[in-house]
This record gives structure tokens, C-alpha cells and sequence, in this order.
């Protein structure tokens, strides 16, 4: 294993990936009970609308948790692993989208939303495929302008949803944004051997992704 590797493996926390490994086992069961939900109450539409959310949460959780728990044997291994666990995030980001989109806004508004998130997605997985050691801000910066493209159309949503759904997507937006932001400071950094900064960041990720559950899961039942 190269030297540098060793090392950077080593000096991680104890903890690190440990939050979104259990966040994938929770979001497995979470999402074959929604998709199990939107089928009853809205039809085959909603399933497929809510497992394509579902797979992504799980894509998003399970690749973060293999990237940071694993000791990979090569570096290349490893930044093949960066590039898949950055760019899930782009595709969870859409997939987040997807049941908000067609279960809550009306056509053709609905297909034009879902269209420029999708399309936003796949530019920004070809970033990280090509520039895997792109500068954490430019990352951040992305993200979080493809994650509030939803504040365009918050009025149409509220009126089709109600107030609540948008609380909780702007919340969950605030824990995902400020996290992002943490991200790339690499702050607070609270206890480096066992709970560090990324570790704070994955913790904003998990509380902003319940929040989100719970607004798909009421938009399944308006």
C-alpha cells in the first residue's frame, strides 16, 4: 500500500463513516417502506417517483460509507472511490428533486425543474470524474446552488403541498448547506482522533436527510 495512503488512513477518526454506514441500513429499510407507501396511495407513478429517491439516498449513504470506511490498497482505488462518493452527491441531489417535482408541481413546470436538477447532476458528476481533486469550494459551491434551485418554484410547491413540505426542504437545505460549508472549512474539528470535522458534516447530511424523508412522506399522503 503506498506510504501516503497508510498514513492518510491511519490519522482518520475512529468514527469516520461510521454515521452514514448506519445511515445506509436506515435508508434501505426507510425506502422500501416509502416506495411500498407511495405505490398504495399514489399510484405507480409515485413508486418509481419515490424509489428513484430512495435508491439515491442508499447510493449516496452506502458509497460515502465504502470510501471512508474501507482501507483501500492502492491510491488509485481510493481516488476512484472520491470521484464515485463526490459524484453521488450530485445524483442524490436530483434524486431528492424527483418525488418533490412530480408529486408536487404541477406540468409542464414539473418536467422543466426535474430536467435542469437532472442535467445539473450529470455536469457536475462529469466535473468530478474528470477533476477528482477540484478545490472543496468549487464542490460546496455547486452543490449547494443545484440543492436551492427549488426556491424558484416554492410558491407553486406551497400551493400544491402546503407550508409545511417547504419547512421542512429548507431546513433540511440549511443543515445541508451549512454542513457544506463546514466541509470546506474543515471546522469544527472537535475531537481528531475519534469525531473530527468531516465527521461534523456528516452529521448535518444525516439530520438534513431525515427532514427530507419526512417531507417526501407528506407529500406521498397530500
Amino acid at each position: 500500500m503506498n506510504s501516503a495512503l497508510v498514513t492518510a488512513v491511519a490519522d482518520r477518526p475512529r468514527l469516520r463513516g461510521v454515521i452514514h454506514q448506519w445511515s445506509a441500513y436506515v435508508s434501505v429499510v426507510a425506502g422500501i417502506a416509502l416506495v411500498i407507501g407511495a405505490g398504495w396511495l399514489r399510484g405507480p407513478g409515485g413508486a418509481v417517483a419515490c424509489a428513484v429517491y430512495a435508491a439515491t439516498v442508499v447510493g449516496l449513504f452506502a458509497t460515502s460509507a465504502s470510501y471512508h470506511r474501507v482501507a483501500w490498497k492502492s491510491l488509485s482505488a481510493q481516488v476512484h472511490m472520491k470521484r464515485a462518493d463526490h459524484s453521488m452527491i450530485f445524483v442524490f441531489i436530483a434524486g431528492t428533486y424527483t418525488p418533490f417535482c412530480l408529486m408536487g408541481l404541477p406540468s409542464p413546470m414539473r418536467w422543466w425543474v426535474l430536467g435542469i436538477v437532472w442535467v445539473g447532476a450529470l455536469a457536475g458528476v462529469a466535473l468530478k470524474i474528470a477533476w477528482p481533486g477540484a478545490p472543496r469550494w468549487l464542490g460546496v459551491t455547486l452543490y449547494i446552488l443545484l440543492g436551492w434551485v427549488i426556491i424558484v418554484v416554492a410558491p407553486t410547491l406551497v400551493a400544491h403541498v402546503g407550508w409545511l413540505v417547504l419547512i421542512l426542504l429548507a431546513v433540511g437545505g440549511v443543515f445541508y448547506s451549512v454542513g457544506g460549508v463546514l466541509y470546506a472549512l474543515r471546522w469544527p474539528n472537535p475531537w481528531p482522533t475519534t469525531f473530527g470535522h468531516h465527521e461534523v458534516f456528516h452529521v448535518c447530511t444525516a439530520i438534513a436527510a431525515l427532514l427530507h424523508y419526512i417531507a417526501v412522506w407528506l407529500v406521498v399522503a397530500a
